[in-house]
C-alpha cells in the first residue's frame, strides 16, 4: 500500500453517547443518544497538540495515551501510514465512568477522524472496517457499534476467526420512546462492575434473558408499551448491585412505577426509556443529588460536520 496523503483542512467529527444492554441484551444492545463529543483534528507540520475541553479535561492525558489518539494511530496504521504531526482538540460533554459510552466515543471518534483526514479514507476503511478496529480497541462491539451506526443496534462477534470480527445492523426506534438519563456523582469503573459478574448463570435466567431480548427488538422498534416487560434481566444487573446500591434502587422504584428503567452498559447511570408525558413527570419529580436529563435519540452514529463559524 502506498503512503497516504492527508487533507491540509481541519476537521470535525461528532460522535454520540451510547448506553449499551438495554436491560436484556447484554454486550449485543446498544443505543445511540442524542448528547455528544466533538473533535477537532489538524495535521500538522510535526509532534502531537491535544487539547480538552469539558468532561476528563483535568484528568486526561494531553499525549500518545489519550485514547483518540491511540484510535487515530491505530486506523492510520490501517490507512497506510502515519502523519507528520497532529492537531487534536476534543469537546467533551458525556460523563465519564458513568455507562454512557465516553470510551467507545473517543475510539470512533479517533477511527473516523483519522479516516476524515487522509485522502481517499473512505474508500480504504469503510463502515465495516471501523467497527472492526474500534470494537478490537474497547474490546467488546456493543457500545461502538451504536457510536458508528446511531439508532437501535444489534452487534456480535464472529468467534473463531482471525482478529476481531465484529458485526452489527441498526434498527430505527419508534419516535414514542424517549431516553432519560439520572446520571449519579461517582463513576463506576467497567472493570469493576464486570468483576461482579459471575462465571456461569443458571439455565432459567439465561432462557428468560433471551425471551426479553428478543422481546425489546419489538419493544423499542414498534411496540413501546411492551418496554416494560421487555427490559427484564436477570444477567448482569443485579449482581452488579454492590457497586451501585443507589442506581439499583433508582431501577427498582422506577419499574414499581411502570417505567422501564435499567442500568445503562456497567452503570451507574439510570436509563428510563419511556414517553413524553412520563418523561416530564420524571424530570419534575428527579432526586437533586442525580443529573436528570431527557436525550433526544440519535439516528445517524458518527458524523463529519462542517466546522463551526
Amino acid at each position: 500500500m502506498p503512503a497516504p496523503s492527508f487533507r491540509a483542512a481541519a476537521t470535525r467529527v461528532r460522535v454520540p453517547a451510547t448506553s449499551a444492554n438495554l436491560g436484556p441484551g447484554f454486550d449485543a444492545f446498544g443505543l445511540a443518544l442524542g448528547l455528544y463529543d466533538d473533535v477537532v483534528v489538524r495535521i500538522a507540520d510535526s509532534g502531537l497538540y491535544v487539547d480538552i475541553a469539558g468532561e476528563g479535561a483535568d484528568t486526561l492525558a494531553r499525549d500518545e495515551r489519550h485514547l483518540v489518539v491511540r484510535s487515530m494511530r491505530a486506523a492510520f496504521d490501517r490507512l497506510g501510514g502515519q502523519p507528520r504531526g497532529l492537531e487534536v482538540v476534543c469537546a467533551n460533554r458525556i460523563p465519564h465512568g458513568r455507562g454512557l459510552g465516553s470510551s467507545s466515543a473517543a475510539i470512533v471518534a479517533g477511527i473516523t477522524a483519522a479516516r476524515a483526514v487522509t485522502v481517499g479514507g473512505t474508500e480504504l476503511m469503510d463502515q465495516a472496517a471501523v467497527l472492526a478496529l474500534a470494537s478490537e480497541i474497547e474490546g467488546h462491539p456493543d457500545n461502538v457499534a451504536a457510536c458508528v451506526l446511531g439508532g437501535f443496534t444489534i452487534a456480535w462477534t464472529d468467534e473463531g476467526h482471525e482478529g476481531h470480527d465484529a458485526h452489527a445492523v441498526t434498527l430505527a426506534p419508534s419516535t414514542q420512546v424517549v431516553p432519560i438519563v439520572f446520571v449519579p456523582a461517582n463513576p463506576v469503573l467497567t472493570e469493576v462492575a464486570r468483576g461482579l459478574l459471575p462465571s456461569t448463570v443458571p439455565h432459567a435466567d439465561a432462557a428468560a434473558n433471551v425471551g426479553r431480548a428478543a422481546l425489546l427488538v419489538e419493544a423499542i422498534t414498534r411496540r413501546p408499551e411492551l418496554l416494560l416487560p421487555a427490559t427484564e434481566d436477570r444477567l448482569h444487573q443485579d449482581y452488579r448491585t454492590p457497586a451501585m446500591p443507589e442506581s439499583a434502587t433508582l431501577v427498582a422504584t422506577l419499574r414499581a412505577q411502570g417505567v422501564a428503567a435499567v442500568i445503562s452498559g456497567a452503570g451507574p447511570t439510570v436509563l428510563a426509556l419511556t414517553d413524553a408525558g412520563t418523561a416530564d413527570k420524571l424530570l419534575a419529580e428527579a432526586d437533586p443529588s442525580w443529573a436528570a436529563h431527557r436525550l433526544e435519540l440519535d439516528l445517524e452514529g458518527a458524523a463529519v460536520l462542517p466546522l463551526a463559524p
